[in-house]
């Protein structure tokens, strides 16, 4: 026999299971250190958030919560247990509903032109009108101001006679109007300083979501012969549709929590006329001293915000 034939007929030497064993065992043990460590690292970081949420938002919410079910009063040192007696007097107080028509009706006033007017500033500028920059920050920065300017801006121009509005309407021979004192003008008066203040947040949402639009599309309407109007009922609109459902409910959302811009212009007035909810709340607590009672229309009030957007998000989840 050959020296090759007997190194092919030789065994062929194989790695033991038992030298891998050990090997392959102490791999896993330190991926699965490297893992642990890795996990305590991402909740060391996340823990200031996680504690500042549970100290300033679930907190709050869950001791609320325990507060409508009692008669908590902002003069008094305790309080007892009254079951569901508050929410009961919510349903049946009529400025709980009458303050809750207000807000209603402001959301309707405030979204239906804060979505238009920021989808046709989206567009014109989208278009490339000269000077983008100037259009630009002229949409966005009222959005920068806060509630407490905003307001003082529109007291004076809504200033009875001597206000701009007034001295424009003298000018073409036309009467003063009571802009925040007549109670058929007051409302739609805030409207149009809430879109003016607003409409810049939506407008950057509508322009990031028509710059995501490809082009391609266009071009091949435009050598199809599509015209300018035709694009935008065939292309560009069902693009935003979605863009356009998430800023409805966030206008939604801001609309029905109006507060800040009302309490400063008109504190509710005329005659109440202008009153939201949360004022009711914020009086209910803090001017008659009803904190229970005052966290119980709260809680109604969440509840239907709740019912609200899960009837919203329906459509879209059976879509999906």
């Amino acid at each position: 026999m050959t020296a090759s034939s007997t190194s092919l007929s030789a065994p062929v030497a194989r790695p033991s299971r038992r030298s891998a064993g050990p090997r392959t065992a102490g791999t896993t043990r330190s991926t699965r250190t490297s893992l642990r460590a890795r996990d305590r690292s991402g909740y060391l970081f996340v823990a200031p958030f996680a504690a500042a949420t549970g100290l300033f938002l679930l907190w709050p919410t869950i001791y609320g919560l325990w507060m409508s079910f009692t008669d908590q009063s902002l003069t008094a040192t305790g309080s007892s247990f009254i079951g569901f007696d508050n929410y009961v007097e919510a349903f049946s107080d009529p400025q709980v509903w009458t303050t809750l028509w207000h807000t209603v009706w402001f959301t309707v006033l405030s979204t239906v032109p804060l979505i238009v007017v920021a989808l046709v500033m989206a567009l014109l500028v989208h278009t490339g009108l000269p000077g983008q920059w100037v259009w630009r920050m002229s949409f966005f920065a009222p959005f920068l101001l806060t509630s407490a300017v905003v307001s003082s801006l529109a007291s004076w121009l809504f200033q009875p006679e001597i206000g701009l509005l007034d001295v424009w309407l003298a000018k073409l021979g036309l009467g003063p109007v009571g802009w925040l004192t007549d109670e058929n003008v007051a409302m739609f008066s805030i409207a149009f300083v809430t879109v003016w203040w607003t409409v810049g947040f939506n407008f950057l949402l509508y322009l990031a979501a028509l710059q995501g639009i490809p082009q391609q599309q266009y071009e091949a309407a435009t050598i199809d012969g599509a015209g300018g109007w035709r694009r935008l009922f065939s292309i560009t609109l069902p693009q935003l549709k979605t863009i356009t459902g998430v800023i409805v409910v966030l206008q939604l959302l801001a609309s029905l929590k109006v507060f800040d811009q009302i309490y400063l212009l008109t504190a509710g007035g005329p005659n109440g006329s202008t009153r939201p909810i949360l004022e009711y709340v914020y009086d209910t607590g803090f001017t008659n001293y009803r904190l229970g009672y005052a966290s119980a229309i709260s809680y109604v009030f969440f509840a239907l915000i709740l019912v609200f957007t899960l009837v919203r998000l329906l459509p879209t989840k059976k879509e999906a």
